[in-house]
């Protein structure tokens, strides 16, 4: 007997019904197994998440300010709070404190050259040493004192 062709197309469309319950179903049945022993996607696993994936070290670059009670800073109290966080390991090519050979041609432009650079910030240095709040005194009593060690 031969199928007619009505007969085809509801066997196709049989075939096509099974395999979308079929579908269906596995997808009810996997996805739960799939979710087991990762628990709940809450907030406090994705904070878990966000700890484990931190790196490994972090530099933060705070703003020190010099202590002033409205009178001038002394030259150490400035290089102890400002100049000393760059100058005493020679951060970003800032010379090292009494480094002699370093300071040796910083020294012969003159303190008006230094000064100048402070002011105006050189190299990674920002402006005022990165300290608006510091009087032309104060930079020069701190040039005085870094220079002072180069001797």
């Amino acid at each position: 007997m031969a199928s007619t062709p009505k007969s085809s197309a509801n066997s196709s469309r049989t075939i096509m019904l099974a395999s979308i319950a079929v579908g269906i179903l596995l997808t009810v049945i996997i996805w739960p197994l799939s979710m087991i022993g990762k628990g709940d996607p809450s907030a406090e696993s994705a904070d878990e998440a966000e700890l484990r994936i931190q790196p490994v070290a972090r530099v933060e670059l705070k703003k020190t300010v010099a202590p002033s009670d409205g009178k001038p800073r002394s030259a150490e109290t400035v290089y102890n709070a400002i100049c000393k966080a760059c100058h005493d390991i020679g951060v970003a090519g800032a010379p090292k404190t009494g480094d002699k050979a370093a300071w040796a041609p910083r020294i012969a432009l003159g303190d008006s050259a230094l000064l100048q650079s402070v002011i105006n910030g050189k190299g990674a240095m920002p402006a005022r040493a990165g300290d608006a709040s510091l009087t032309e005194d104060e930079l020069k009593a701190a040039i005085a004192f870094l220079v002072d060690k180069a001797k």
